[in-house]
């Protein structure tokens, strides 16, 4: 049990579990099940603190936050502990005809001491998702809970302090700082959260040549060609940008509609936001609120341009923004500058698919794509000419929640991806190893080199 960690240093924690790491205690598989079943075991014993604590950081609904945090997080120990037996296993692989006789294998290898840097919009499981692929593959890890939300926070903090040693998987004090946090040399470090800071993480990975996955964002634009299933459209689409009070790295970020099915696709809208929130959205239960008033302030400042044809309603006292589509603004607005990470959504139209991939393609790589037509040729022309981290076919974010898929960006989106297996790859080496017999010991490779390119060329050729 984790007694200690609010009065250690960055440094002094790294040696700690460098030092665990290196006794091999985390290497047994047996070890690694045994952990994640404690874990599992945590997140039962706290669902109800883990309840409260995201109502009072985001008045989230319990469903939410059981569907996108908890859920997701016992789906993956699941996976873990049926497969990591398998995964752990070394592969037998052929062997070139050079180097025969022997076999060869790979090996997966923890890489050690790992750093997990969480994000605020979803504190518990863009934390803890990636420990659980981290405690799989072997490591120690040293986390960093996002402290914007709060509540959140402490329940991370206390539930792992109860649940492993410091010197396995520990939190950061809150006293380190970012700088000390950097300035240690990790074996692998995992980072959800902005570009810009991205950017900072990746500079200090590099100091150490540190292997890094940064899982970012961006604007990850929706379209709605003319064929599109108008009504299924509008209810998934409000769906992905709604959840969270639309502060998912996945939602839906500016819509691109068919100039043919505008005025059908919003009224079609206003009816879904009403079906899911009643006439006033900040009454209902199954809403969120905006994280803090100082991006409550950052999104309602951005609302007083362009024509508002859904929502549009603030509450500051409650940091409440009802779900809002905008039109008739331009691509230079504040509101197409950066992700919004919020219940925003601006539209714009197209007449022909080729001036809607334009618009898409002045921007950087998004995270996550989304195209809503019923045209097959549509659909392959997206998923071959646009570049993104993952997406959908008629849905919006549901990919995210199918641990069969890797999640991650590309490009400014982000570098590497997780879930599932792909969260055992992303925190495990791959060694490629020989094991030749002693014996015969061909003399073919060996000098003097006279008379054996020949036989090396039809070998080989």
């Amino acid at each position: 049990m984790n007694t200690t960690a609010e009065t250690i240093g960055a440094a002094e924690l790294v040696a700690k579990q460098r030092t665990y790491f290196d006794s091999g205690a985390t290497r047994s598989v047996n070890f690694r099940i045994e952990q994640l079943k404690k874990f599992k075991a945590a997140f039962i014993q706290n669902e109800e603190k883990i309840y409260e604590a995201l109502k009072r950081d985001f008045n989230k609904p319990v469903f939410e936050t059981y569907t996108t945090e908890l859920g997701m997080i016992h789906e993956e120990i699941g996976a873990m502990i049926k497969n990591v037996s398998k995964w752990a296993t070394p592969q037998l692989v052929g062997t070139a005809l050079g180097n025969l006789p022997a076999k060869s294998y790979i090996y997966p290898d923890p890489y050690g001491v790992v750093l997990v840097i969480g994000a605020w919009n979803y504190p518990l499981q863009l934390t803890l998702l990636p420990v659980v692929g981290a405690i799989a593959a072997g490591n120690t890890v040293v986390i960093k809970p996002p402290r914007v939300a709060k509540h959140t926070y402490k329940v991370i903090v206390d539930l792992i302090a109860n649940c492993f040693e410091e010197r396995y998987v520990s939190c950061l004090d809150v006293n380190v700082d970012n700088s000390e946090m950097l300035e240690q040399r990790y074996d692998y470090i995992f980072f959800t959260g902005g570009i810009a800071v991205g950017k900072v993480i990746a500079r200090a990975a590099a100091e150490h040549l540190t292997p890094t996955t940064l899982e970012l964002g961006g604007k990850s634009p929706c379209i709605v060609d003319e064929t599109a299933s108008i009504e299924v459209a509008a209810r998934r689409i409000m769906w992905g940008k709604s959840m969270n009070a639309g502060q998912t790295c996945v939602a839906p970020d500016y819509l691109l509609v068919h100039e043919k099915v505008k005025d059908k696709l919003f009224q079609a809208m206003k009816k879904v936001v009403h079906e899911f929130y009643g006439d006033d959205a900040s009454k209902s239960v199954d809403y969120a609120s905006i994280i803090n008033d100082k991006h409550f302030d950052r999104l309602s400042s951005m609302l007083k341009d362009g024509r508002i044809v859904l929502g549009g309603k603030v509450d500051s006292a409650k940091r409440h923004i009802s779900p809002t589509v905008i039109t008739d603004i331009d691509l230079d607005h504040p509101l197409m500058a950066d992700e919004i990470f919020g219940p925003i959504l601006p539209a714009f139209t197209f007449n022909h698919l080729d001036d809607a991939f334009k618009i898409v393609k002045s921007y950087e790589k998004p995270l996550a794509f989304y195209i809503f037509s019923n045209s097959y040729k549509n659909q392959q022309r997206c998923m071959n000419e646009i570049q993104f981290g993952g997406g959908c076919i008629n849905d919006t974010v549901a990919h995210l929640l199918n641990e069969e898929l890797p999640f991650g960006g590309v490009g400014h989106s982000g570098i590497g991806a997780y879930h599932g297996k792909h969260s055992f790859d992303t925190f495990t080496h791959f060694k490629g190893v020989m094991n030749k017999v002693t014996w015969p010991d061909i003399p073919l490779r060996y000098p003097p080199y006279h008379s054996k390119l020949g036989i090396i060329k039809k070998v080989i050729n």
